[in-house]
């Protein structure tokens, strides 16, 4: 691929697995079964890693079958309280007090309790001054790429499920490159290879017996798969509000989700369907097979917006520190302080964030400011 190309460059992905042993976590099993969860705790998630080290501290008390109903605000101290929670099962509802409330409960979620966390002051839901609370709801687009067959390596196989594939970083739109004549921002590529299995191969070998199964248990070629993770702008129309009229069995407001791609992804879309295309055949790749179809919003799962950062009130939910710019004993660090998507998974950016915010409202509180 360096051959042909300057400014894209094939990578391993990144993932959070742990190769070594480490404080009560096991290793990676190469298992390639991530998203059932990983019971080696060799896959970074909160049960694994941030939970334990928690409770730890001995400073930690889980709620479980608990719902936050809104974030209460004291207008006279002109802050907030706590929090209203209610029992799932019982449905009876508590309020707790604390000084410095973080509230990640998703993108969609997050918007949702502070629209329903009103009171004299955020008549509109707290912290809404500038109205862009549940507004400028992002996710990554998928649903175009291609894959191909590639007819070396025959005498190679591999071992194990590596947890991912390759990457490709984003190539358009870059500070010193010209500018794309039909899109701003850009995408990112995601992929893997792998030999042919049975599953794959059983389509195409005749027979049955003895003889078939011997046969499926030669593997097939190699074969490679490439798709775009795509940016998608912010755009105030793509948004949540509640429907106060209907609410669920807890009684609180249904969510209505409002969302569409604009003309932006789908000339982005076009720019990855030739890219994808263009790569596989200049790197010797055969039998290439394209497909794009726009996936929904959601698809990629990394919801981001609604309660968007920014310098200024007027435009924003969240300062710099994730804090409500009205409310600040209130801070934000999950998908919904996103100001824009980017073309990358985004998680490992939440929890940066996090760290951040936490280590500010530290410093605050020793300070005696929150």
């Amino acid at each position: 691929m360096r051959r042909h190309y300057t400014d894209r460059i094939a990578t391993i992905a990144r993932v959070a697995n742990l190769t070594k042993g480490w404080n009560g976590r096991g290793p990676c099993q190469y298992r390639n079964l991530c998203s059932r969860g990983c019971p080696y705790g060799g896959y970074f998630s909160s049960n694994a890693a941030t939970l334990p080290a928690a409770r730890a501290t001995g400073n930690l008390t889980l709620l479980t079958d608990t719902i936050v109903q809104e974030v209460l605000y004291d207008d006279a101290a002109q802050r907030a309280a706590g929090v209203r929670v209610i029992d799932a099962h019982t449905k009876k509802r508590t309020d707790y007090h604390a000084k410095v409330i973080f509230l990640n409960a998703s993108t969609i979620n997050t918007a949702a309790i502070l629209l329903q966390s009103v009171s004299k002051r955020f008549p509109d839901g707290m912290g809404n001054d500038s109205g862009q609370l549940g507004r400028n709801l992002m996710d990554h687009f998928t649903g175009t790429g291609a894959s191909a067959t590639f007819g070396g390596f025959k005498d190679k196989y591999y071992y194990g499920r590596r947890p991912a594939g390759i990457y490709i970083p984003r190539f358009r739109n870059l500070p010193g490159q010209p500018a794309h004549p039909k899109y701003v921002r850009g995408y990112g590529l995601q992929g893997h290879g792998e030999r042919a299995g049975w599953r794959e191969q059983m389509a195409n070998i005749p027979g049955f017996g003895a003889r078939f199964k011997t046969q499926l248990l030669k593997p097939g070629p190699w074969q490679i798969w490439l798709g775009g993770w795509g940016e998608t702008l912010p755009y105030a129309h793509n948004r949540i509000t509640l429907q106060h009229e209907k609410t669920d069995q807890w009684g609180l407001p249904l969510v209505n989700i409002n969302f569409e791609y604009g003309l932006n992804e789908m000339q982005m879309r076009k720019d990855i369907l030739h890219s994808v295309q263009e790569i596989l055949e200049v790197t010797g790749f055969k039998n290439i097979r394209t497909y794009d179809h726009l996936d929904p919003g959601g698809s990629a799962v990394h919801e981001m917006g609604t309660a968007r950062m920014g310098h200024d009130p007027q435009t924003s939910v969240l300062n710099g520190h994730n804090q409500l710019h009205a409310v600040k004993n209130v801070f934000v660090t999950d998908g919904s302080c996103m100001t824009s998507s980017g073309s990358v998974n985004p998680s490992l950016t939440y929890m940066a964030l996090t760290a951040g915010a936490c280590s500010y409202a530290m410093e605050l509180l020793k300070k005696g400011e929150l």
